[in-house]
């Protein structure tokens, strides 16, 4: 019963939950999840909702990455622009 707890509380953590996270903390929590896989002894049920959880942080993380990535384009661009245009 303890697994099904455990696989219920991981399996709460909705994408929206997520989205205010910022990227160290969605890359934390990713760890952590990562930790628990590897270290196993846990449910069917609970891996999965592991996994789940992972893939929803993994794409926080991604979304972080590719707007640090939009910025940096950005103001490297903006560099490159001559004076005065």
């Amino acid at each position: 019963m303890a697994d099904q707890e455990q696989a219920d509380r991981a399996a709460a953590a909705t994408p929206a939950a997520h989205d205010d996270l910022g990227y160290e903390q969605a890359r934390d929590a990713l760890l952590e999840v990562v930790r628990q896989l590897e270290t196993g002894g846990t449910s069917l049920e609970e891996s999965l909702a592991l996994w789940e959880r992972g893939e929803q942080l993994a794409k926080v993380c991604q979304r972080w990455l590719d707007g640090a990535r939009a910025r940096l384009d950005a103001a490297l661009a903006a560099e490159e622009q001559p004076p005065g245009r």
